[in-house]
């Protein structure tokens, strides 16, 4: 089983869905910083479309739970592509509900504003769980 630490070790395929630019480029940044391969887009329609064509072939979907277009993407996510783990993200408190019954694939829930530390080691953690 590997730890947050060696699985930030490893390169990782990470696909961001977030709407607010700012946060979008800091994530996407910082994540290929570390030597992880990002995709990073601004709706959820754009990062399923991805999904698809790349037939899934991520090791952890990066979203914001509340965004314009297609919101929520974690339910098409887990009727699609039922093994990608998933990271969320929120700024707001009553959008966790959204998510009940995907909790086999949702690996946390992030509030927003976060630290880079937290969102480092929230995706570390969420992938290794999806290497295991």
């Amino acid at each position: 089983m590997l730890s947050p630490a060696s699985a930030e070790a490893a390169v990782a395929r990470i696909l961001i869905a977030e709407d607010e630019k700012p946060v979008r480029t800091l994530i996407t940044r910082a994540r290929a910083e570390e030597g992880h391969f990002v995709v990073a887009t601004a709706d959820g329609t754009e990062a399923l479309d991805i999904l698809q064509r790349e037939g899934g072939n991520f090791d952890l979907l990066l979203a914001d739970i509340k965004m314009p277009v297609m919101d929520c993407i974690a339910r098409a996510v887990a009727r699609d592509f039922p093994d990608l783990p998933i990271l969320l993200m929120t700024g707001y408190a009553d959008q966790r509900e959204r998510v009940s019954g995907l909790e086999a694939l949702i690996c946390d829930v992030i509030a927003k504003p976060f630290a880079l530390a937290e969102i480092k080691f929230a995706v570390a953690s969420a992938v290794a769980k999806g290497r295991r």
